[in-house]
C-alpha cells in the first residue's frame, strides 16, 4: 500500500496529451508525464484494503500495492525490481494495456482507482533512464536447445525466461523485424518503435538469437525444427481477419485494418511495403469495428490528412459508468473513448453496414447501412435485429475493416499434427501448455485466441515454466504472482 491516508488525501492525476492540432502532424507518442512528486502521490493512493483484488485483475499477477508503496517512498529502483519479477516488457503494458487491474482496484468501488498503468510505465522508464535495465545472461548453460516461433509479447516473454533457465533460445519472425503486432499493428503514437529495440538489445546481449524474415511451416519445415530444437513454442498471432460478408466487399476502396495499419507503420519506419498504398488524404473514411484497432485505424487516417472518419459500431452504445449485471471486481463493458476518438471522429452505435456501392470502375464510394436492436431472450443469446425504415447511404471513398480475428495461421500446426479446435486455435491446456506433439507448446493468441498484450505476456512466461520442466525434469521458473527465478 502507499499512504494510510493517501487515498483521501490525493486525487487521482492522469497524464496529459499534448494538443489535437499539434499530435495529429507526426506519429510520435503525445502524452505529458507527471512529476515525480505527482507520480509519488499516485503511488501514496494505494489505500489498505486488505485484499488486493487488482492482483487478481491483472493476468500476471503484478505485485502492484508493492510497487506502489515503492514509489510512495521514491524507492524507484526497489519498483523496478518489484514490476519485472512478474512483467518481463512493462514499457509494453504501461502503453498498451487496457488496465484491467484497475477495473478490480478496491478504491474504484466508489472512487477513481489508483492510476496502475501509468505507475508502471513510468517506473520502468525510471529505470531505463538510470540504467537499471541491464542484460542478464544466465551464469550457465544447459545442454538444451529451444526455437519460439512468432516474435510478439507471447514469444518474447516465452524466449527471456527460457533464456533466463540457461537453455539456448532461438526466436523466429517471418516479418522483416522482430516484434509481431507490436511492431506492426500499434502505431507509432501509441508506442514508438524505439521501445521495442532497447529491449531487443538487452535481450540480445543476455544471449537470444532473432532471425527475421523466417516463416515458420514455409521457410523452414516442421521436421526441421523437430530435428533440430529439444522443444518447439508456438506464439504467433491471431492473424485471420474476420470478413464483412455482404455485396461490393471487393471494390477497391474496402480494406482491412491489418492492410492499412502494417503498411503505414513500415512507411513511417522507413522500410519499403509491397503493392498500392493505402491512404486516407482527402478521403471519407468509415471504420466498421469499435475496438482497439478501429480506434487506431481512426487516429492513423486522420493523420493521413482525410476529410473526414465516422466510426461504426454494431452494438449499442454503452454508459461510461459500470453496466448493471456487471460488478465490481469484474471487466466491465463500459463506454471507453480513445484519444484518436478524440481526435475528430463521429461515432455510430448500433449500426450495421448492408452493402459496400461502388462506380463503374470498381471503386468505392458509398455504403448502405440500417439500424439494428439487440434482443434479449432469457435463457438465449441476444438476437439481432434491424430496424425496418433505418437504411441509409453514406459517402465512403476508404471502409476500413476492424472486425476482430478468426483464428491464426495453420501451416505450421498442420506439419506438426497438432490438434485444433473449430476456431483454429490450437488445442493446448493451460493447466501446462503442451500440444498432443510431445515437446510441442503453444502460448498467446494461437492458443486462446485473440487476447489482450498482457494475456499474451502471462501465457508466454506460463508456458515457459512447463517448457524447462518437460526439459528439465523440474523448473524455478516463477509462475504467476511468484517472484525472480533464482539465479543459477
Amino acid at each position: 500500500m502507499g499512504k494510510t491516508t493517501g487515498f483521501m488525501e490525493f486525487d487521482r492525476k492522469d497524464e496529459a496529451y499534448a494538443p489535437v492540432k499539434e499530435r495529429i502532424k507526426n506519429y510520435k507518442e503525445f502524452t505529458l508525464p507527471l512529476k515525480e512528486s505527482e507520480l509519488k502521490n499516485q503511488g501514496a493512493r494505494c489505500m489498505d484494503c486488505g485484499i488486493p483484488f487488482c492482483h487478481s485483475g491483472c493476468p500476471l499477477g503484478n505485485l502492484i500495492p508493492d510497487f506502489n508503496d515503492a514509489v510512495y517512498q521514491g524507492k524507484w529502483e526497489k519498483a523496478t525490481k518489484i514490476l519485472h519479477s512478474t512483467n518481463n516488457f512493462p514499457e509494453f503494458t504501461g502503453r498498451l494495456c487496457p488496465a484491467p487491474c484497475e477495473e478490480a482496484c478496491v478504491l474504484g468501488i466508489n472512487e477513481d482507482p489508483v492510476s496502475i498503468e501509468n505507475i508502471e510505465k513510468n517506473i520502468v522508464e525510471t529505470a531505463f533512464k538510470n540504467g537499471w535495465i541491464q542484460p542478464e545472461p544466465p551464469i550457465k548453460r544447459t545442454e538444451k536447445k529451444v526455437v519460439v516461433v512468432g516474435s510478439g509479447p507471447a514469444g518474447l516473454a516465452a524466449a527471456q525466461q527460457l533464456n533466463r533457465a540457461g537453455h539456448t533460445v532461438t526466436v523466429l519472425e517471418r516479418d522483416e523485424k522482430v516484434g509481431g503486432l507490436l511492431r506492426y499493428g500499434i502505431p507509432d503514437f501509441k508506442m514508438e518503435k524505439n521501445i521495442i529495440d532497447r529491449r531487443l538489445e538487452v535481450m540480445e546481449k543476455e544471449g537470444i538469437t532473432f532471425k527475421t524474415g523466417i516463416h515458420a511451416g514455409i521457410d523452414i519445415i516442421a521436421s526441421d525444427l523437430q530435428e533440430e530444437y529439444d522443444a518447439i513454442v508456438l506464439c504467433g498471432g491471431a492473424t485471420v481477419r474476420r470478413n464483412l460478408p455482404i455485396p461490393g466487399s471487393d471494390l477497391k476502396g474496402v480494406v482491412q485494418a491489418m492492410d492499412f495499419l502494417p503498411q503505414n507503420n513500415r512507411k513511417v519506419d522507413g522500410i519499403p511495403y509491397k503493392g498500392e498504398e493505402l491512404n486516407a488524404k482527402g478521403k471519407n473514411v468509415i471504420v466498421i469495428g469499435g475496438g482497439d484497432t478501429g480506434s487506431d485505424c481512426i487516429g492513423t487516417s486522420i493523420r493521413h490528412g482525410a476529410v473526414s472518419v465516422t466510426n461504426f459500431e454494431i452494438m449499442p452504445k454503452s454508459t461510461p459508468e459500470r453496466p448493471k449485471g456487471q460488478p465490481w471486481p469484474f471487466w466491465p463493458m463500459r463506454l471507453r473513448t480513445s484519444t484518436s476518438h478524440k481526435e475528430g471522429a463521429d461515432r455510430v452505435f448500433s449500426i450495421s453496414t448492408k452493402k459496400f456501392v461502388g462506380d463503374d470502375k470498381g471503386n468505392l464510394k458509398g455504403l448502405v447501412t440500417s439500424e439494428v436492436v439487440w434482443e434479449k431472450v432469457p435463457g438465449q443469446r441476444p438476437i439481432l435485429k434491424e430496424v425496418e425504415g433505418t437504411e441509409k447511404e453514406w459517402q465512403c471513398d476508404l471502409a476500413l475493416l476492424a472486425l476482430g480475428f478468426t483464428g491464426s495461421e495453420t501451416t505450421i500446426a498442420n506439419q506438426l499434427g497438432l490438434e485444433m479446435d473449430t476456431r483454429t486455435n490450437i488445442k493446448a491446456s493451460a493447466k501446462d501448455y503442451k500440444t498432443n506433439i510431445p515437446g510441442v507448446f503453444v502460448a498467446g493468441d494461437q492458443r486462446r485466441g485473440q487476447s489482450l498484450i498482457v494475456w499474451a505476456i502471462s501465457e508466454g512466461r506460463q508456458a515457459a515454466h512447463y517448457v524447462d520442466e518437460f526439459l528439465m525434469g523440474k523448473s524455478d521458473l516463477p509462475l504467476k504472482g511468484e517472484g525472480d527465478l533464482p539465479r543459477v
